[in-house]
């Protein structure tokens, strides 16, 4: 690592990759590495510098990959390793960098540790995972898993429960076990031999388990698992000691999935003076519309909510560390479908939204499609879906007879899998991503949402993210500068000030459907903006972005 204080990665953008819907070539309905390196020009094309390529590791797929049964070979759905070592050189010829997903909270229940913990309790693997004994009345605790249920699942072999806050099939590794910490290091090292340029790390903050193993009050925390796990006594420990191991002895990059993180402890992961990650991607508002049920149970939001995240992380980061900026990834609806308007303002919110995530401090990060806005899908029955929250979630309301007409309707809102719809490249028959039924349908809207249709067009979504990301690159001020926020009680318009050495921009952002009068005195240049012909104290019209240069 060439140390915290290099820029690149500040300066950089990064483009997430879910292999699994991104390109289809060998046409079984599955995306795979050949289709990336199809796409290398195309996100060359975009001005991206970071491709993070979520996992494609052999993998039952239980959760989509991110149950990893060996993190040394190929899912062969996706490929080779030859396919693999081929997409590295395009990436790097291209000039961009590659980032692995790095998953060692937990590994498949398939790896060969798992299926070597669960023969014998003195099996030299059993102490990989965390086996406990059960109470009289069932779980050795109280502990939820994210997808539903208990976080134990119980071995008749050995009469122990394993944990897995995930699903069943991904059990959680024991970091308190220094050998379970040296394999982790050393498939590291296999992975940065081969010249990848760093990991997104996939829910780090949970590595560390409080060792009372002490039940939760839910009742207290509520839905907010991530802060009933996140953060254990010796997280630190061990990012400190994998930085120390490996991750100095390399010039690569590090950012971490920040579940569960709040701003004030933002700088134990990413402070310059703490040699950990680089750079995490804080959840402040990625549940901001779940309610105390979870995911499923859509609470209302207000704009200031939203705004105000920006607000206290870049606060709370200040100058000692760096932050992301993103609006979406795997895990969340689609970001204009969100945070936007889908309907009548789609391109002028999708416009709007990628201003926000381009003049923001902190490196920003594109989830696949969204660039040429897609939306959420027009899933209709449980049919349609392929997560395995999903099921578990289906499964736990039909058992409760819960309503199940509510649950399909909020899950057309909130659902995972909308993020996760094939990529819409043009309008031929599944839209391009491949020649045969893909393993999850295609948006409805592909004939009029697509890449191919927005290249040519000056006016496209698509263009406007090239235009933004070109403006970005060659303005220090947006990249480096202090951030003031003006307006602060506006409950429509998110309005700041970036500022550095002599320059001295005014972002200007209508979160609504409506014209919104603002008094900013803002003489100067429009140097970016989604509506043209604007001059810069005009009243702003509906999801309008104005960027003025003073």
């Amino acid at each position: 690592m060439s140390g915290f204080s290099d820029s690149w990665w500040k300066e950089g953008i990064i483009y997430q990759v879910y292999p699994r819907s991104f390109q289809d070539t060998n046409h079984d309905g599955v995306g795979d590495l050949k289709g990336i390196l199809k796409r290398v020009p195309y996100l060359a094309s975009l001005g991206v510098d970071i491709i993070w390529l979520s996992p494609v590791y052999q993998s039952p797929n239980d959760d989509n990959g991110y149950d990893i049964s060996d993190y040394r070979s190929i899912m062969p759905e996706f490929g080779t390793m030859e396919d693999f070592d081929e997409l590295l050189t395009a990436v790097h010829d291209h000039g961009m960098k590659l980032l692995m997903d790095l998953v060692v909270n937990h590994s498949s229940d398939e790896h060969h540790w798992f299926q070597e913990a669960k023969k014998s309790k003195d099996n030299p693997y059993r102490d990989y995972y965390i086996w406990k004994p059960g109470k009289a009345d069932g779980p050795p605790n109280n502990w939820r898993s994210f997808f539903h249920g208990s976080a134990w699942e119980y071995d008749e072999t050995t009469d122990e429960y394993f944990l897995h806050l995930f699903t069943k099939k991904q059990p959680d590794l024991n970091w308190e076990n220094p050998k379970l910490r040296q394999e982790v290091y050393s498939l590291m090292r296999f992975w940065l031999d081969k010249g990848v340029d760093g990991f997104r790390m996939d829910v780090i903050p949970l590595i560390s388990k409080p060792q009372d193993f002490a039940d939760k009050d839910w009742d207290q925390l509520g839905s907010d698992f991530g802060t009933a796990y996140a953060n254990g006594p010796r997280v630190h420990e061990y990012l400190k000691e994998m930085h120390e191991e490996v991750l100095q002895h390399y010039d690569i990059f590090t950012v971490g999935e920040g579940v569960g993180i709040p701003p004030e402890l933002g700088l134990d992961y990413v402070g310059e003076d703490k040699r950990e990650l680089h750079l995490i991607f804080h959840f402040g508002h990625m549940f901001i519309d779940f309610g105390r049920g979870g995911r499923l149970d859509i609470r209302t939001w207000e704009m200031e909510e939203f705004t105000q995240v920006f607000e206290e992380w870049e606060h709370a980061l200040g100058n000692k560390g760096w932050g992301t900026v993103y609006l979406g990834n795997h895990d969340f609806p689609r970001a204009v479908t969100r945070w936007g308007n889908d309907g009548k303002f789609w391109k002028e919110s999708a416009k709007m939204l990628a201003t926000l995530l381009f003049t923001r401090k902190g490196t920003p990060t594109i989830y696949q499609g969204d660039e040429f806005g897609m939306t959420n899908a027009d899933f209709e029955g449980i049919e349609d879906y392929r997560d395995v929250e999903m099921m578990n979630a289906w499964a736990e309301w039909t058992e409760e007879n819960r309503d199940l007409d509510l649950f399909l309707k909020n899950a057309r809102i909130v659902g995972r899998d909308h993020s996760r719809t094939p990529v819409q490249w043009d309008d031929t028959s599944f839209a391009g991503f491949s020649k045969t039924q893909p393993w999850i349908k295609v948006a409805s809207n592909y004939p009029k949402v697509n890449a191919a249709s927005q290249e040519e067009d000056p006016d496209s979504i698509l263009n406007y993210y090239r235009e933004a990301i070109k403006f970005r690159k060659a303005t220090p001020a947006i990249v480096h500068g202090e951030t003031t926020q003006m307006f602060p009680g506006n409950k429509n318009v998110y309005a700041y000030k970036r500022s550095y050495r002599d320059e001295v921009y005014t972002v200007l952002l209508n979160f609504s459907d409506d014209i919104q009068e603002i008094q900013t005195q803002a003489e100067g240049t429009i140097v970016l903006g989604n509506y043209p012909g604007s001059s810069p104290c005009d009243a702003l019209q509906p999801w309008e972005a104005r960027v003025i240069r003073h």
